[in-house]
């Protein structure tokens, strides 16, 4: 929003002295509509429950809009920062410019601060583009090993397929969504996992959703956990029963136990665990002694409580995996770590180990940059 306004200003500045009181104000008017549009069509896609776009409008629409918004936001941040940089060597230029000779050197450099201010303007539309048009739907199979202590050997190996963060919307098409599933049914999963957030708000096709989820295939079955737009779009108790006739246990505070050979997997599930409220509140009683305790929640802040608790495995979504990251200085940067520590991939502690999936879908912006989609493989072995 604040960069938005910010290039209402810069417009405004440039257009409003040449023209007219009225047509200023009519031409400033105007531009406030233009640039708030993409503002609004994003907030409809996200969060709003009376906006049911067609699938094709909608799409076009919010991939239009995001690009814009990404794109702009990014353009204003880098010129603002150059502009900072300008003031603050603003003395070594003046140095440098009364050393120079004659007005050709000056013109060269005048015609290379443009072009640097052109790319610093153009560059984030192009990575929006990207982001949006490419990593969006690069959907990808991302293997790795799960270990627990003490691990029997009848469940060397065993595998988990996990999907998380779904959100069927007009941001992931139906067709995206079977290509997931067919990547998950090709690795052979003895388990099936989907740790919530199947859309994003209400009037998405929920529905829909939990019927191509349905076609997951495992050995021992398909099992899940709600997320938070579960609760926004308030359909947790439909996404439960809905998914259970269709085969898809979602486990709310509950447990199941399934033998592998002579050895015990028990798997318990719990409903979004919001924050700044206590973790886990019964969840202890779900556990099962003697067997491998693994916890479905969507939210992976719970890590240390359940570690604590005595899970030997945590898998968990909702970040993202940042769903746009930059790394600069060997830092990464994102907005979710504003928000946990636990962002994407595997995590452990003494006795416990977490995964957090980067996710499917996406939500505010449709686009992932440094965060690619996945489907994840965990394979479990003795740590």
């Amino acid at each position: 929003m604040a960069c938005q306004f910010q290039i209402y200003r810069w417009i405004r500045r440039l257009l409003v002295p040449h023209l007219a009181p009225g047509r200023a104000k009519l031409a400033c008017a105007a531009l406030v509509v233009i640039l708030a549009a993409p503002l609004l069509v994003i907030e409809l896609n996200s969060e709003s429950y009376f906006w049911q776009p067609l699938p094709f409008t909608g799409r076009a629409a919010a991939f239009t809009a995001g690009i814009w918004v990404a794109g702009s936001t990014g353009a204003v941040l880098l010129l603002a920062a150059g502009a900072f940089l300008r003031r603050r060597f603003a003395g070594v230029r003046a140095a440098s410019n009364s050393r120079s000779r004659g007005g050709f050197a000056a013109g060269r450099r005048r015609l290379l601060q443009t072009a640097v201010q052109a790319a610093a303007a153009l560059a984030p539309f192009g990575a929006a583009g990207y982001g949006t048009l490419i990593v969006r739907k690069n959907f990808l199979l991302r293997e790795t090993d799960f270990p627990v202590s003490g691990l029997h050997p009848d469940l060397m190996g065993l595998r988990l397929a996990l999907l998380s963060d779904i959100h069927l919307s007009p941001y992931l098409s139906l067709p995206e969504l079977e290509r997931v599933i067919a990547m998950a049914n090709e690795t052979r999963p003895h388990i099936a996992l989907i740790t919530g957030d199947l859309i994003t708000r209400q009037g998405d096709p929920l529905e829909t959703c939990l019927a191509r989820l349905a076609r997951l295939r495992a050995d021992a079955g398909v099992f899940g956990c709600l997320g938070n737009h579960e609760v926004y779009a308030d359909c947790e108790e439909l996404a439960t029963t809905r998914g259970r006739a269709l085969g898809i246990e979602f486990l709310r505070l509950q447990h199941r136990v399934l033998r592998f050979g002579n050895a015990r997997l028990n798997i318990a599930g719990v409903d979004y665990q919001r924050q700044r409220r206590p973790y886990l509140v019964g969840a202890e009683w779900l556990l099962e002694p003697g067997t491998v305790n693994l916890l479905l929640s969507h939210n992976p802040d719970v890590f240390p409580v359940a570690s604590r608790l005595g899970y030997d495995l945590v898998v968990g979504g909702h970040t993202h995996g940042g769903q746009v990251t930059i790394e600069i200085l060997e830092q990464t940067l994102n907005a979710s770590r504003f928000f946990t520590p636990y962002v994407a991939g595997l995590y452990r502690r003494p006795g416990s180990a977490l995964y957090v999936s980067r996710g499917i879908g996406t939500i505010n912006l449709p686009m992932r940059l440094g965060a690619t989609p996945e489907v994840a493989l965990l394979r479990l072995r003795r740590a």
